[in-house]
């Protein structure tokens, strides 16, 4: 998931379709749109809520385990101070940097161009990717604060019942209506500092069933069969599902507008879609790990010690793969495939040589 997140970056860059610091001006033809288009709406759909997921699942123990004193000040530790390091020093330099090449005019002093991010209030909205660390701060505040206000002690339950295809179904409804309530209000395209709040009905959902899988141990008990049900039916039915709800919703006209949010069918139809792809997909690729990858060697453990600092450090080191190929006259499918072979194991070198070597950034990372 965490080179996915450099993968998709990349796609971005080369596509013009999402949002990204560094994008190149390029006119797609109809495939390229349509592949781009095709990865970056599935891709959106499930891969931010599963890492959601996996968190919640890891949350009460680690609360049960030091308190919620401990437990607080470690997440503050681990999440909110990387945050503000991206936010008070990569996020400025990125956007510095790249003033060279995008704009006009001479770029101010460096001082006065900091100082201005930060008096104007831009650095609100300057953690980059790492948003999804300041929600799982939030989530994980709020988490300690039920348990705090309640009283209520997590009890285990190994041998509770197992989630039904109703539950599942269930599920997908929630947070197909809590999508399509979010986005009268917010639409796909819009944030809130740095927030994609049209995303969050499906991250917050899915990190509450993180929570209650671990209480219930639901992961080491799922039916792998189950599971794939419901990833085969994400993959045939929902490609499906979303290739009707491009054609009807406007993708002929060029105007999506409709699918994005609003009192409109589109934008139900595409919660609905977007939730049940999602739920499958986590649900798949969980069974999958589950079976097949569940193993340390030396290399995945590499690449799992470093994830963290990947999606830490890796704008930096994506946006500069990205300009030395910049003058390269090639096909954008071409130059986006050529980028992601290069800059996603330039990220995980770097966190494990340079970044993890630090020593106070190593305690963070």
């Amino acid at each position: 998931m965490i080179a996915l997140v450099v993968i998709v970056h990349a796609a971005v860059t080369y596509s013009n379709l999402g949002d990204w610091y560094y994008r190149e001006p390029v006119e797609l033809d109809p495939l390229s749109f349509l592949f781009f288009g095709i990865f970056l709406s599935f891709t959106q759909a499930y891969f931010m809520g599963l890492l959601f997921l996996i968190a919640g699942y890891f949350v009460p123990d680690s609360y049960d385990r030091k308190g919620p004193a401990r437990f607080l000040r470690d997440r503050a530790v681990r999440l909110g101070i990387p945050t503000l390091i991206y936010m008070l020093f990569i996020n400025p330099a990125i956007e510095y940097y790249l003033l060279a090449f995008q704009w006009p005019e001479p770029r101010p002093p460096l001082g006065q161009a900091f100082m201005d991010y930060v008096l104007s209030g831009a650095i609100l909205s300057g953690s980059g990717p790492m948003w999804f660390a300041l929600a799982l701060l939030i989530f994980s505040a709020a988490y300690a604060a039920y348990r705090l206000l309640t009283g209520s002690r997590m009890s285990p339950k190994p041998e509770a019942a197992l989630p039904g295809h109703l539950h599942v179904a269930g599920l997908i409804l929630l947070i197909a209506a809590g999508a399509f309530a979010i986005r009268l209000f917010q639409p796909i395209g819009t944030d809130v500092l740095n927030m994609q709040l049209c995303y969050f009905s499906s991250y917050i959902a899915l990190f509450l069933m993180g929570i209650q899988a671990r209480q219930n141990n639901w992961l080491l008990r799922i039916p792998a069969s189950f599971a794939l049900s419901w990833f085969k039916a994400a993959l045939v039915v929902g490609g499906a599902f979303w290739l009707a709800v491009m054609i009807l919703g406007g993708i002929a006209s060029g105007d999506l507008s409709p699918i994005w949010g609003g009192l409109r069918w589109q934008s139900a139809a595409y919660a609905l879609w977007e939730a049940f792809f999602a739920v499958g997909m986590c649900l798949g690729i969980i069974a999958i790990s589950r079976e097949h990858f569940d193993f340390r060697r030396r290399l995945t453990g590499l690449l799992a010690d470093n994830s963290f600092s990947v999606y830490l450090f890796h704008p930096p080191i994506l946006i500069s793969v990205s300009l030395a190929l910049r003058n390269l006259a090639w096909h954008p499918l071409a130059k986006f495939a050529l980028c992601s072979l290069l800059a996603v194991p330039l990220c995980f070198l770097a966190g494990q040589f340079i970044f993890r070597q630090i020593p106070l950034l190593k305690r963070v990372l």
